[in-house]
């Protein structure tokens, strides 16, 4: 009898999966299909992503799941935020989507609001303000006057990109549009006043679905493509990847009070609420009203995370040092360096040397300089453990009650160093797993919109 599973595509910053999973007994049982690399391709002025090389392994995957004869349930797509695609009205991609850490957005968060109030602006959006937003790269466009606005029909962002692209249906869904800074945070709609203040065409943004709702149906050509003989509908997860991976968290959220962290490339620290916190206080902390599953609000603070570290082992590979992650965690715990870095700073955001810029920032603040590749990765760690101690208590100081844990998701949960540090740091029990919580939530929300389950608390185990 062939196996009935759902997909889950997540497209990372580094890399993107295809995952099968299904639901029986109380368990999530998952699968890796098909895992293929994910990078910024620097052409002319510009920082892109390869969207057709995404789309084609996407499509690899798919073919992978119906080639080891699985029955494809449904497809939910989640990706990283903020980046989107513009289509014309003949349906066609107006260009390869730019990268947020594209330079064409510098500067431009502090000259918008220069004569906006922001914090009237925070109130409405409850996005932390951040020049590589949705609305800065928007507002870029239009300084530039640049042509793609004239004649785009649909402004996508990433994983309705993909869904349009497999469907040809064009649509919003609710948690990655809300990382655009474009929504109004308690409406939980277009923000059309600060859209139109921005002189930007209004057909650009189209119907916000929220997640459980069917985005459309595969395709005719691509379902004869890959093999299938039957309706494969596309349903609109947490599309935003840390929406999926938060819904996962609060799985098992005991104690009452537990916060999350979802740990990759970027850190997410913050905890699920029924309504946007809008007070100037969370604004001044750098929190951010996020979409999240069940009309959930993600209140969090964007952290830099692993991608100090992940552009350290990078440089190294190419260097021919030492790549390999155990033995630089085992180097780290013997390292006896106590600088701690601000992991926010601009210096880290995309130097063309990690490494040197990490040694001229403790040269230049008087702290012991990194010497060894383990000096490196602990200076880091700690850093990262220190940034979250200050999150979590401008987290507190925002909550009715303060957080009893901390429970840590993703990829990063792995880094068994940066959990202890932490741990230390917070004062707080921390909690690591599940790695796949992206995948786990984007399956889970798949399940409750075809009725196999009614909730995620009949989830208990994952395999």
């Amino acid at each position: 009898m062939m196996l009935s599973v759902y997909l889950a595509v997540d497209f990372g910053a580094g890399s993107g999966r295809v995952m099968a999973g299904f639901v029986s007994d109380g368990m999530v049982n998952l699968e890796e299909i098909y895992r293929f690399p994910n990078r910024q391709v620097r052409l002319g002025n510009h920082l892109y992503w390869d969207f057709p090389a995404l789309f084609a392994d996407m499509k690899q995957g798919i073919r992978e799941a119906v080639r080891k004869g699985y029955h494809i349930k449904c497809i939910g797509i989640d990706t990283w935020g903020v980046d989107f695609g513009l289509i014309d009205k003949k349906g066609d991609l107006l260009g390869n989507p730019v990268c947020y850490r594209d330079s064409r957005t510098n500067g431009l968060s502090k000259e918008y609001f220069a004569g906006t109030d922001i914090s009237r602006h925070y109130a409405e959006a409850g996005i932390q303000v951040m020049d590589i937003n949705t609305l800065f790269q928007l507002y870029s466009l239009k300084k530039e006057e640049d042509a793609s606005l004239a004649v785009a029909d649909k402004l996508l962002f990433m994983p309705d990109l993909f869904s349009y692209f497999l469907t040809g249906v064009a649509n919003n869904e609710y948690s990655i549009a809300s990382t655009s800074e474009l929504l109004d945070a308690r409406s939980r709609t277009w923000n059309w006043d600060l859209i139109r203040q921005l002189g930007l065409p209004e057909h650009l943004f189209g119907e916000i679905v929220m997640p459980g709702t069917v985005r459309g149906t595969l395709k005719k050509e691509l379902a004869e493509e890959f093999g299938l003989d039957y309706d494969v509908e596309v349903i609109a997860v947490g599309s935003h990847d840390t929406a999926s991976a938060a819904y996962t968290a609060g799985m098992d959220a005991a104690p009452s009070v537990s916060a999350f962290l979802s740990s990759g490339t970027w850190s997410l620290l913050g905890i699920e609420v029924d309504e946007p916190i809008l007070t100037e206080e969370a604004r001044l902390a750098g929190f951010t009203n996020e979409g999240g599953v069940g009309g959930k609000i993600r209140f969090l603070q964007n952290i830099t995370g692993l991608w100090i570290l992940q552009r350290l082992i990078a440089q190294w590979g190419e260097s021919r040092k030492e790549t390999d992650y155990d033995v630089l965690i085992a180097a780290a715990e013997v390292s006896d360096i106590t600088s701690v870095i601000d992991v926010d700073a601009a210096a880290f955001v995309c130097p063309s040397d990690m490494e040197a810029a990490i040694a001229d920032y403790c040269r230049a603040r008087r702290m012991q300089v990194p010497e060894t590749q383990g000096d490196y990765v602990r200076c880091v760690l700690q850093s990262l453990a220190q940034r979250y101690k200050q999150g979590l208590e401008q987290l507190n100081s925002l909550l009715p009650a303060p957080v009893e844990a901390l429970r840590i998701i993703g990829g990063g949960c792995r880094n068994r160093l940066l959990n202890r540090l932490t741990e230390e740091a917070l004062g707080i029990p921390v909690y690591a797993g599940p790695v796949e919580a992206t995948a786990i939530g984007n399956i889970l929300v798949q399940a409750l919109a075809k009725g196999e389950i009614k909730s995620r608390d009949e989830i208990k185990v994952i395999i």
